[in-house]
């Protein structure tokens, strides 16, 4: 499996040219006060959030869909207390990768009055604890007592994340595994873990959500929640900074609309990040799934 340094990751979009929404592209569909003939402005900033792979593959389908008609799209990457701290000044212009109601809900508590919910694209995730298939124990409440097993660790991703807050101020308590050690660190670093463990057929248990490609690559399982400390299915939404509806209402209207159910997604992050080498532009490898589901994609902007 690929490892990928998320954190350096920079994504820069050429601008090309635009039409009317709902038309092809055409080169003389760029208005000469640098916007496009659609009312939304040229140039696009989507923050990602480092490590979360639904959130790059979503941000990297749409800089491909985007700079088709005529946007100049910028990705940049960063960890999620910074981004929506910059949407809410308007120094980035939208993300794609906010769990709701559970995960990121302190941040929207904290900046929502100063972004616009766009609406959930997926509504099938869920946060995780996940452990090897073959492992010993199928629920949370059977952890604390085969720490052993899993050599007393528990392997995180990132301390900001929302997963890592529920992790500590929930799953821990609420099912004494505070004797246990809690890595945190990066996303890659956990799957480096994962990665490690299950070529060496050994135990080790790890946070996690679905969707990610995970499933697919590892012979892993969510170990069963009986007490509901992950809590329910969410939805990720795309937030658009304070400006947003104003500075792109058209394309507003397209990722108001935005659906793709797990399995498209699976498909799409499968072949940009279970390869077996370091791949640092997916632009080729996104094109690629674009014209294999040609249809679904255009109806995106229909």
């Amino acid at each position: 499996m690929k490892k990928r340094n998320i954190t350096g990751a920079l994504a820069l979009g050429a601008a090309a040219t635009m039409v009317l929404a709902g038309c092809s592209a055409s080169s003389d569909d760029t208005s000469a006060e640098g916007g496009l003939d659609n009312g939304d402005q040229q140039d696009l900033t989507i923050a990602v959030f480092n490590g979360w792979d639904e959130g790059i593959a979503a941000s990297e389908l749409w800089k491909a869909i985007l700079e088709e008609k005529g946007y100049s799209v910028e990705l940049e990457y960063a960890d999620v207390a910074p981004v929506y701290q910059g949407l809410s000044d308007d120094d980035y212009d939208v993300v794609l990768d906010t769990w709701l109601p559970i995960t990121h809900a302190d941040y929207i508590a904290e900046y929502g009055d100063e972004m616009v919910d766009l609406g959930a694209w997926n509504e099938e995730a869920k946060l995780t604890i996940a452990v090897n298939e073959d492992a010993p124990i199928d629920s949370l409440d059977e952890l604390a007592e085969n720490a052993d097993l899993f050599d007393n660790r528990l392997v995180g991703i990132e301390p900001g994340s929302g997963l890592n807050r529920v992790t500590e101020e929930v799953v821990i308590p609420g099912y004494g595994l505070e004797d246990m050690d809690y890595l945190t660190s990066s996303t890659p670093a956990m799957l480096a873990e994962l990665t490690a463990a299950t070529e060496a057929g050994e135990n080790i248990a790890v946070t996690l959500w679905s969707p990610h490609w995970a499933y697919d690559a590892f012979p892993i399982k969510n170990l069963e929640d009986p007490e509901g400390a992950l809590g329910d299915v969410e939805g990720i939404h795309s937030f658009g900074g304070k400006s947003f509806e104003s500075n792109f209402p058209t394309l507003a209207g397209w990722l108001t609309e935005f659906k793709m159910d797990s399995e498209l997604l699976y498909s799409l992050e499968n072949v940009m990040f279970n390869a077996d080498e370091d791949i640092e532009d997916y632009s080729p490898i996104v094109e690629q799934w674009i014209s294999e589901n040609q249809e679904w994609v255009d109806s995106l902007t229909s």
